[in-house]
């Protein structure tokens, strides 16, 4: 009988069959990815895997090399909900195949409530019905392959400090007109095969025990008869947890769902036999969707792969160029013409780093990745062969030290047998609570990776305490150089250089957020490398935390040990600076590139500050201020401030593009691409103006969502607050026209619960170059209302691609989700009789089309 033959069975019937035992193992999961089988009844296990911007698969170290698509922000900027439907099916359905996964944990569609969220990042945007539509259409295209997709994170969610027991408290009314409509629209126009529970509290209780959001709201209203799945480790019970609807507990490691605790809980009445069963249930339907889904992958031999094709290179390199927002283009600086240029200067700390992603479960290893100065390098040249190009970093912006993947060696520098990374050598223990490797290498591995995190990766025969001893060569070099170390360990660790112990984050630690909060601060070393002369590097590990300062417990690191080294030369920051400055007066044009990375945007942590780091901003400044034809592009997953706006002429934002950064900025900036992306989230002038500034924060464990609608561009609006760049704002290198707003007549049915209005518009494209323009529609609920409404509220948009001098029309089909609010009186959906406002346009703060339409009756409903 094979695997996918479970695509035939009656669940039913099989959940008859069950013993207690076997229901309680299907409720949980098994190691970290994957469900329980049961050889039995032919049950068979399921394979989930990390998204949501590219399939991971298994490893958190030395992973299989996979393709890393654009940050959900980027995919939010296209405003394209075809393409993106496109990406779900030809590249992430494709690669969860290829890494022998039938389920992705993916899409985050959380509101952008504060850019300084550290997983921002992942969630497409500030508003919900961006958020909603662009949600459903990855469900639809990854599930059109084949694929289950599992949304997340359910909800109210949208921050990291204190994330498994924060309370986000909040309106029931922002709740469901913003925090719950984009798991809601992916439902009525997607119908996920799975939810994740979100880790926080939702006034009062934990999402993963919580029966109004699980049962009430999800199943009961909106009628979703899939899977309900906690986030790893977000499980904090037992029966509370089964009762409240939670069908699968991850994963199945330091678990509530043994074995003997739920047998303990039925014993004592607190559960019943029938309650594991009805979980049990839901697990087999999603197996039985896998299984007719994506059958080759159940049937398959378990091995991840790669495979790079030329199509999904292009496809790659499309949606990231397509996601990339032109901010400014003063006097069209913008697009560079090569043949112009004799001396052009590229600078900045982000020109030649490795910036593909935001850190925590998003992250994984490209298959392959173009940096932005070798994109445009290459692009430029090729275009004028004889241009020369200067480099500077300009400023270090990084947090920790940066990686010595493609520093360290395997063996000294000029030998034969060298490679990059370095050799880690595993050890057991006299015993599992001794401290001192004993006897003999039980193996070794070779890593191309100096951040290791280890999870689930430690070689079986270990003893529950180990050492893994990592060694390498740093490459030789011209002239005496001091270089500092930076080591981050979630266990204790040291650093030797030639045998001379540099750093000792063994004995005591301070606690750090590294590693989903298990890892300590980076501690540094400085070290002079001498010239022509290859250093020996070696790391001691043992997976047991050291002793701090407030916190004495020597904890042993089961699930998430991790070493990081990084390292970079010492320099002056004057002198950096002073070097970037010269080139650029040197050039005739400069491209700046700065932002942040995968250390200041990540799970696990929320940022401090939308200020890009360290001398960031005065570098931009200084840099500008000795070219006039400076090109700013900036890095980041969601908001940051730009103080030196107005003393720039061009700006492009470019989010983080994953493997095809360089090559999609390139297309850009030299006008391959014709930029058409739109922010998905507004870029303020000051932290101050952001809506939850001041209480974003969890004080005493509670998480005031004291802005209720004022979300995003709907608070700019509301306080007539200026934002740096609004939300929907994106230019062109051509230019259009809105003209000839149409309504049809609404129809309005309130003994159905249903509305409809078709809103129309010509666009022309009046520039000399072909484009794409969206056509953004905001509404406005009746000001004779009892209640107070936000002024506008993106409700619908259409994205038109024009030849130059052609014009379209551009229609958009408004539903009752365009007219209704939430009354919390009654718990209904409700639409108003009276005056409703359109506003038509190309961002929220360019809507010069405007027209009323009159709702005579007005209704409630509930449900989708």
């Amino acid at each position: 009988m094979a695997p996918s033959d479970f695509a035939h069975a009656n669940v039913a019937d099989v959940v008859d069959k069950l013993t207690t035992d076997e229901a309680i193992q299907l409720i949980a999961g098994v190691g970290f990815w994957k469900t329980h089988a049961v050889d039995r009844l032919g049950i068979p296990a399921v394979k989930v895997s990390d998204g949501p911007n590219g399939i991971r698969g298994n490893h958190f170290v030395m992973g299989t090399p996979a393709k890393c698509l654009p940050s959900a922000t980027a995919m939010g900027a296209t405003w394209d909900p075809q393409l993106i439907h496109e990406v779900g099916l030809k590249l992430l359905a494709a690669e969860a195949k290829l890494r022998a996964a039938s389920v992705i944990l993916a899409p985050t569609c959380n509101i952008q409530r504060n850019p300084l969220g550290g997983r921002s990042f992942e969630s497409f945007s500030e508003d919900p019905h961006l958020s909603g539509m662009i949600a459903a259409a990855y469900v639809n295209g990854v599930q059109d392959g084949g694929i289950g997709t599992t949304i997340k994170h359910f909800v109210a969610n949208d921050k990291e400090n204190d994330r498994m027991a924060y309370d986000s408290i909040l309106s029931e009314r922002a709740l469901r007109e913003i925090y719950m409509m984009p798991f809601m629209l992916a439902q009525k126009y997607a119908k996920p095969w799975s939810y994740m529970t979100a880790y926080n509290r939702i006034n009062g209780t934990h999402v993963s025990e919580n029966p109004l959001i699980i049962q009430k709201v999800l199943r009961d209203e909106w009628k979703f008869d899939g899977l309900v799945m906690s986030d790893w480790f977000g499980v904090y019970s037992v029966d509370l947890s089964i009762k409240a609807g939670l069908d699968l507990e991850m994963p199945g490691v330091n678990k509530w769902r043994s074995l003997d605790l739920v047998n303990r809980s039925i014993q004592s009445r607190k559960l019943t036999v029938r309650d594991i069963k009805k979980r049990a249930n839901n697990v087999l339907e999603l197996v039985k969707k896998c299984a007719a889904g994506a059958p080759e992958v159940l049937d398959g031999d378990g091995i991840e792969r790669t495979l790079e094709s030329e199509s999904d290179k292009i496809l790659m390199q499309r949606v990231a160029a397509e996601s990339i927002v032109l901010l400014k283009n003063t006097d069209g600086v913008l697009p560079l013409q090569p043949s112009t240029l004799k001396k052009l200067a590229i600078v900045g700390p982000n020109a030649k780093a490795m910036v593909l992603s935001g850190g925590g479960s998003a992250a994984l290893k490209p298959s392959y990745f173009v940096s932005p100065y070798e994109g445009i390098v290459n692009a430029v040249k090729a275009a004028n062969p004889g241009v020369e190009v200067t480099y500077s970093e300009g400023a270090r912006a990084y947090l920790t030290s940066p990686s010595l993947d493609y520093v360290l060696l395997t063996a000294a520098d000029g030998s034969a047998e060298s490679k990059r990374g370095w050799l880690g050598s595993w050890y057991r223990h006299a015993s599992d609570e001794g401290m001192e490797a004993v006897g003999d290498v039980v193996k070794v591995d070779y890593f191309d990776e100096t951040r290791i995190f280890i999870s689930n990766s430690a070689p079986e025969e270990l003893t529950k305490r180990w050492t893994l001893k990592l060694r390498g060569y740093m490459p030789k070099v011209e002239k005496d150089t001091p270089f500092e170390f930076g080591l981050i360990s979630a266990g204790r660790a040291k650093l030797y250089v030639d045998g001379q112990l540099v750093i000792d984050n063994w004995t005591r630690q301070r606690r750090g957020d590294a590693f989903f909060g298990c890892g300590s601060e980076e501690e540094q070393g400085v070290v002079t490398l001498k010239a022509g002369v290859s250093h020996h590097v070696e790391v001691v590990f043992v997976n047991v935390r050291a002793p701090a300062d407030g916190d004495e417990d020597e904890t042993l690191m089961d699930s998430n040990p991790g070493i990081r080294l990084g390292g970079a030369e010492v320099v002056d920051s004057d002198a950096l600076l002073d070097e970037a400055v010269a080139l650029a007066k040197d050039a005739d044009a400069v491209i700046a590139i700065v932002g942040l990375n995968a250390d200041w945007e990540t799970e696990g942590n929320d940022r401090v500050t939308l200020a890009l780091p360290g001398r960031t901003d005065e570098f931009v400044e200084r840099v500008a201020a000795a070219n006039p034809k400076t090109i700013v592009v900036t890095e980041s997953g969601s908001s940051i401030l730009l103080p030196w706006t107005d003393k720039v002429p061009a700006m492009v934002h470019a989010w983080y593009l994953g493997n095809s950064t360089g090559d999609a900025i390139a297309d850009i900036l030299l006008g391959r691409v014709n930029p058409g992306g739109k922010l998905s989230l507004t870029f303020p002038k000051r932290e101050e103006d952001v809506p939850s500034y001041g209480h974003f924060h969890s004080e005493n464990g509670r998480v005031r969502y004291a802005e209720d609608l004022y979300v995003g561009y709907k608070h700019f609006q509301h306080r007539n607050i200026e934002p740096q760049f609004a939300f929907g704002h994106g230019l062109s290198y051509t230019t259009f026209e809105f003209s000839n707003l149409k309504l049809s007549a609404p129809s309005v049915s309130p003994s159905t619960g249903e509305f409809s209005l078709t809103v129309s518009m010509d666009v022309t494209n009046t520039g000399s170059v072909a484009g794409a323009e969206v056509a953004q529609i905001y509404i406005s609920l009746p000001r004779t209302s009892e209640l107070t409404h936000v002024p506008l509220q993106l409700k619908g948009f259409s994205k038109v691609l024009l030849e130059p001098g052609q014009t379209a029309s551009a229609s958009v089909e408004l539903d009752k989700y365009a007219v209704s609010y939430w009354d919390d009186r009654f718990s209904t959906w409700v639409v108003e009789k009276g005056e409703y406002g359109v506003k038509v346009g190309a961002g929220s703060d360019r809507l010069g089309l405007e027209a009323v339409f009159g709702v005579e009756k007005g209704f409630e409903w509930q449900g989708l």
